[in-house]
C-alpha cells in the first residue's frame, strides 16, 4: 500500500488517495482464482479445472480483479488512516480510479473528528443540591415493604369498597344493543384500578357477593373505537367474588419477619442510610452534569451531522434491547404507537447532540490534560466487565479493544477532574412570602 496524498477538503472532511501495488495485487488475484474457479465451466475442461490464463482469455483479463480489489481494499484503507493520522468517525466514499495488472488506486472521501475548542473547564462552579431524606420518605418505603408482605383473604361479611380485588360478569348495551368486546365473565378488576372506562368502578362500590345490579356510564368522547365514542352504555353485572388485602401491622415483630433487623427503629434507620447514598449520588450526578453543560456551553466545534445521526442509531438499538428484555420488540412497539421508524428516531435527536458534544469535550480534555488510564487499570476495567457479563476476560478482549477501554477511562478522570476543581455552591433558600400589609382604617 502506498498513501499517494492525503487533503482537507472541506470542514471535516478529508480526501485519501492510496494506491496497491502490483505484487500485492497479483497475489490477491490468484486468491481470487482459486475461490471462484470451481463455479466457472470452460468448454473443454471439467467443471472447476480451467486453468487461469484460459478463463481470463475466455471471461476478459480482469475477471477477477473486482474480488482482487474487495479483499485488499480494507486492509489498504486502514493503513492509510493510520499513515496520514485522521480520524475517521463515519463509513468513507471510495471510488476506484485505475485497475490493471499492475495494481489498483482508489480516492477515499472520508469524515473526520471535529476540531474542538473549550472554554474553561476548571475551577467552575454550580449549584449542588442537599441530599434531603425526610421521614416521609422513609414512610414510604416502609409501606412499599408492607405492600409486599400484605396477604389476600376472602371477604363474606361486607359489601365490595375501593381497592377490594373483585370477580364479576359483565355485559355491556348501547341502546339496548349489545356490543362487541363488552363482555366478560369471572373477569377479575381490581377496584379504584382505573382499568375499566371512568364511572364504572365506582359504582361497583358497596355491592355484595351474589348481587346482580346495571353499571350506568358514557364513553369517553376520545375512546378508542370510534363507534362508542361519547355514547351512553348500560352494564349488566354480577358480583361473584371479593377479596382484599389484609396488612401486617408495622412494628418490631413486622422488621423481625421481613429484614435482619430485630426492631422497627433499625429498619427505618437503615431505609435512611440507603435513601441517603442515593440522594448523595443524585446529588453528585447532578452537580457533575450541570459542570458538563457549562463546558458544553463554552465549546466550539462543527459537529458533522453523521455522529448524531449515528449516535441516534445507537440510542434506538438500545431501546430495541430494552424491550426485547422485556418481551418485546421495536417492530411491535411501533405497531402499537402508531410511530414510523424516521419519526420515532428524530425522538432521540436532542439525547444524541448532547452525548456527542460531551464526549467531544471530554476527549479534549483528556488530549490538553495528558490524561491516561494504566495497563493496570484497563485490566481491571476487563476483569469487572468479564464478571458483570459472565464472560471470560479474554474473550471480551476480542470484542472491545484495549484502545477503547483505555480511552473511556480517561475520559472517566477527565469528569473526575472537572469536579475536584469545581466549588459547588449551596441551593438558594426559599424565602417565606411576605405577608400582606393590614389596610390602615380610615
Amino acid at each position: 500500500m502506498n498513501l499517494i496524498s492525503a487533503n482537507k477538503t472541506g470542514t471535516n472532511q478529508h480526501e485519501l488517495k492510496v494506491s496497491v501495488g502490483k505484487e500485492e495485487f497479483q497475489a490477491s488475484v490468484e486468491k481470487a482464482y482459486h475461490k471462484n474457479a470451481k463455479n466457472i465451466n470452460v468448454p473443454g475442461f471439467r467443471k472447476g479445472k480451467a486453468p487461469k490464463h484460459i478463463i481470463e482469455k475466455m471471461y476478459g483479463e480482469g475477471v477477477f480483479y473486482e474480488d482482487a480489489v474487495n479483499s485488499l481494499y480494507p486492509d489498504a484503507y486502514a493503513a492509510a488512516v493510520e499513515e496520514s493520522g485522521i480520524d475517521p468517525v463515519d463509513r468513507p466514499e471510495v471510488e476506484i480510479e485505475e485497475v490493471s495488472a499492475g495494481g489498483f488506486t482508489f480516492k477515499a472521501v472520508v469524515t473526520v473528528r471535529p476540531e474542538v475548542t473549550l472554554g474553561e473547564y476548571k475551577g467552575l462552579s454550580a449549584v449542588k443540591e442537599e441530599a434531603k431524606v425526610t421521614d416521609a420518605m422513609v414512610d414510604a418505603e416502609i409501606d412499599r415493604l408492607k405492600e409486599r408482605n400484605a396477604r389476600v383473604i376472602t371477604v363474606e361479611d361486607r359489601p365490595a369498597a375501593d381497592g377490594d380485588q373483585t370477580v364479576i360478569d359483565f355485559e355491556g348495551f348501547v341502546d339496548g344493543v349489545p356490543f362487541e368486546g363488552g363482555k366478560g365473565e369471572k373477569f377479575d378488576l381490581t377496584l379504584g384500578s382505573g382499568q375499566f372506562i371512568p364511572g364504572f368502578e365506582e359504582q361497583i362500590v358497596g355491592k355484595n357477593i351474589g348481587e346482580e345490579f346495571d353499571v350506568n356510564v358514557t364513553f369517553p368522547e376520545d375512546y378508542q373505537a370510534a363507534e362508542l365514542a361519547g355514547k351512553a352504555a348500560v352494564f349488566k353485572c354480577k358480583l361473584h367474588e371479593l377479596k382484599a388485602k389484609e396488612y401486617p401491622a408495622i412494628d418490631d415483630e413486622f422488621a423481625k419477619d421481613v429484614s435482619d433487623f430485630d426492631t422497627l427503629a433499625e429498619l427505618r434507620d437503615d431505609f435512611n442510610k440507603k435513601l441517603t447514598e442515593a440522594a448523595e449520588k443524585r446529588a453528585q450526578e447532578d452537580f457533575e452534569n450541570k459542570l458538563i453543560d457549562k463546558i458544553v456551553e463554552g465549546m466550539q466545534a462543527e459537529i458533522p451531522p453523521c455522529m448524531i445521526d449515528n449516535k441516534m442509531e445507537e440510542l434506538v438499538k438500545d431501546f430495541d434491547y430494552r424491550l426485547q428484555a422485556q418481551g418485546m420488540n421495536l417492530e411491535t412497539y411501533l405497531k402499537y404507537t402508531g410511530s414510523g421508524m424516521d419519526a420515532f428516531k428524530q425522538n432521540f435527536a436532542p439525547q444524541a447532540e448532547r452525548q456527542v458534544k460531551i464526549r467531544l469535550a471530554l476527549e479534549k480534555i483528556v488530549e490538553q490534560e495528558g490524561l491516561k488510564a494504566t495497563d493496570e487499570e484497563v485490566e481491571a476495567k476487563y476483569a469487572k466487565m468479564a464478571e458483570t457479563y459472565g464472560m471470560e476476560a479474554e474473550k471480551i478482549k476480542q470484542f472491545v479493544p484495549a484502545k477503547e477501554i483505555a480511552l473511556d477511562l480517561a475520559v472517566n478522570k477527565a469528569i473526575d477532574m472537572v469536579r475536584d476543581t469545581a466549588k459547588a455552591e449551596a441551593a438558594a433558600e426559599e424565602k417565606p412570602a411576605k405577608k400582606a400589609a393590614k389596610a390602615k382604617k380610615d
